[in-house]
């Protein structure tokens, strides 16, 4: 029987429709959290509605459509959480993108705003609310999603890595800035995890084997295999949970010993 950490929490995630996000919304629900699930695509986020509910029919969920990008969209996801809940606990500040590959000399540079818009603006304006409400409740527990890219750089990807390298920076300032307020901010930095954004990027740098190329960069991880989002969930689960009070500013690699490594392997 799996133990409820937590019974009576409102727990908001962005980027709920799918992967890392869809993943923790599932943990947290078998956890007996309040969700509620912030995505840009509505029949996504009815997805992961149904496979929670599946699981944990009593669980109580609100599903919200916004744009990260834009902040009064940001500021109404938050405001209809508390109109439903009345308190948020924990926030996965979790909703990204991964953008394209070229060297930095030829990136394009809409894509390169765009991911800054939405993997590093889409955060701050999800911090600003957020921890605003937290501020008021005396208590809170905040995870952004960052990536091994924030804490070393990626071959060709300058606006990907830009972008994480950001985040990183703003979840150790938030930290600094409200932990006497009784927040906790604290981000994960997940290396190849086997979702839907990650198999679209080896598609769109060999869409006639991509599986072959997931295989190469798999044998480039210590552990021989690509993460498991569950995997991550569960990280994400304590974190966001009472068991992690005095963890606050980090940045915690999960990354099957990668990070470890004293170099990444060129994957063709």
């Amino acid at each position: 029987m799996m133990f409820k950490r937590f019974t009576d929490k409102v727990v908001l995630i962005t980027g709920a429709g799918s992967g890392l996000g869809r993943a923790t919304a599932i943990q947290l629900a078998a956890e007996g959290a309040k969700l509620s699930l912030v995505d840009k695509n509505m029949e996504t986020l009815h997805e992961t509605k149904g496979q929670i509910l599946e699981n944990s029919p009593d669980i109580q969920i609100i599903v919200l459509t916004a744009d990260v990008t834009n902040e009064e969209h940001v500021k109404g996801y938050v405001d209809n959480t508390i109109r439903e809940y009345g308190k948020i606990d924990g926030f996965f500040n979790n909703a990204g993108i991964a953008g394209g590959n070229a060297p930095t000399a030829e990136y394009d540079s809409g894509l390169f705003s765009k991911l800054i818009d939405v993997n590093l603006n889409g955060v701050f304006y999800g911090l600003k609310y957020v921890l605003e409400i937290m501020k008021k409740q005396g208590e809170g527990y905040i995870v952004n999603t960052a990536s091994v890219a924030g804490i070393r750089g990626i071959l060709n990807k300058p606006g990907y890595v830009a972008a994480k390298h950001g985040v990183v920076g703003l979840t150790k300032a938030a930290a600094i800035e409200y932990a006497e307020f009784g927040i906790s901010v604290n981000g994960i930095a997940p290396g190849p995890i086997a979702t839907n954004m990650l198999i679209g990027n080896f598609k769109s740098m060999n869409s006639e084997d991509w599986e072959a190329l997931a295989k190469k960069h798999a044998e480039g991880i210590p552990a021989k295999r690509l993460g498991k989002p569950e995997e991550v969930a569960r990280l994400v689960a304590f974190l966001l949970s009472g068991e992690a009070a005095f963890i606050n500013g980090v940045v915690i690699p999960i990354d099957g010993g990668q990070g470890a490594s004293q170099y990444t392997r060129k994957v063709e």
